[in-house]
């Protein structure tokens, strides 16, 4: 197997094809070649030593993949070849479901469970990082997106929120949030997991601009045989709105909102303050024939469209189970959401919480820009993707597309 880098590149090292005619399969997740007679899909190409060789694909779906953002290897088949020889490895193997929000002039991001090269067990208590609040040079590939990530006495990167008790650490509702005296607090839910993705407390916490990390604020939710579930919480992911009536909102959800809160530091620590929303189950393909389950992902508004927009994963999407991802709008953040389109899709592998990166472009770009996690888990004895693995891939999705929204805005 043979797999492309952020440049496209693949360096083909097997001595046993060189100047031998060979069938290549070609496999893109949403790009491909026609079949042939046969049904198959693929290439004959004679590889050279010190030759090159170029396939084309064709995107089948309308958004366009820019690249890998975290992880080892992003240019790696490249430098085998001598090329982006000036980018330099941070560490990373493998980031689990982001979270960001801006907080003093900078994008502060936050990832789950992390992968590291020096043993099978890597952080489990949230990965931290900041960069410019728009840290790409260009919505074009190769994507080179550098991380300033929270790092120990050594320079390695560490966790950021490690609370008390056993097990992960993982956190969500990410949001920054003024007091009454108007100084901003960045703040977040956190949980903590047992037997793999079980939470058995969930509380809030704050972080701390001195140590660079999340301080447990209170304690909402312990698991117990009288409540063995949580209750609703401020977690998923959020969106500003100010409603009709002028009042400032912070929303919270995974797509769609499930919490508002007034947008205060005060009104967010004290779970009296917060309005329990009932998000709409399913949306309506855009041609009507099918009615779409989101599972997660991120709404926010958009200027170009005017319009609020959304990217989630389909619960039991063909032909991914959590692999084909849907794209629509709505008047309001609260609905109704409509006109949904597949944008992307995954053959028997998972691309789950996707986010969306209004602030990566202007205000007004037709541009917009979202990732999510791609990995083998959830999926039927998938076969797993070098260095692509448990990692977050870039979309790009281009609004003034007919064939995305429909109808011009």
């Amino acid at each position: 197997v043979f797999v492309s880098d952020n440049a496209g590149v693949i360096a083909c090292d097997a001595p046993e094809l060189m100047g031998r005619e060979t069938w290549f399969s070609i496999e893109g997740h949403g790009y491909g070649v026609p079949k042939d007679g046969f049904g198959y899909r693929g290439v004959r190409l004679t590889p050279q030593p010190g030759g090159q060789l170029t396939v084309k694909v064709k995107r089948e779906l309308p958004a366009k993949r820019l690249g890998r953002i975290t992880g080892g290897g992003l240019f790696a088949e490249s430098q085998k070849l001598g090329l982006a020889t000036d980018w330099e490895e941070q560490g990373i193997l493998g980031c689990d479901s982001v979270q960001t929000a801006i907080y003093r002039d900078r994008l502060y991001w936050a990832w789950g469970d992390t992968t590291l090269a020096g043993y099978p067990l890597g952080l489990f208590h949230t990965l931290g990082a900041t960069t410019a609040i728009q840290p790409l040079a260009s919505c074009v590939p190769p994507v080179r997106l550098r991380y300033d990530y929270m790092a120990d006495g050594q320079g390695r990167p560490r966790v950021i929120a490690q609370m008390p008790g056993d097990g992960p650490t993982w956190i969500s509702g990410y949001s920054s949030l003024p007091d009454r005296d108007g100084t901003p607090h960045l703040v977040a839910v956190y949980s903590k997991i047992k037997s793999f993705v079980t939470p058995y407390e969930y509380g809030l916490c704050v972080w701390n601009d001195a140590q660079q990390q999340f301080d447990r604020h209170r304690v909402l939710w312990t698991a117990t045989p009288e409540a063995p579930k949580p209750p609703p919480m401020p977690e998923g992911h959020s969106v500003s709105w100010t409603d009709g009536e002028g009042r400032p909102w912070v929303l919270f959800g995974d797509p769609f909102p499930r919490i508002q809160c007034p947008a205060t530091f005060e009104a967010w620590s004290d779970p009296a303050s917060w309005q329990v929303l009932t998000p709409q189950e399913t949306v309506p393909s855009a041609d009507g024939k099918d009615q779409i389950r989101p599972h997660r992902g991120s709404i926010a508004w958009n200027a170009y469209r005017q319009r609020w927009v959304a990217v989630f994963t389909q619960l039991g999407g063909k032909p991914s189970f959590l692999g084909e991802i849907w794209y629509a709008e709505a008047p309001s953040p609260l609905g109704p959401w409509s006109g949904a389109v597949k944008v992307v899709t995954h053959a028997n592998h998972t691309f789950y919480n996707p986010l969306l990166h209004p602030e990566f472009t202007a205000p007004d770009s037709p541009v917009l820009l979202f990732e999510g996690t791609y990995t083998r888990e959830f999926a039927d004895h998938a076969v797993p993707s070098p260095r692509y693995d448990y990692n977050q891939i870039l979309y790009r999705l281009d609004l003034d597309d007919s064939s995305l929204v429909g109808q011009p805005r």
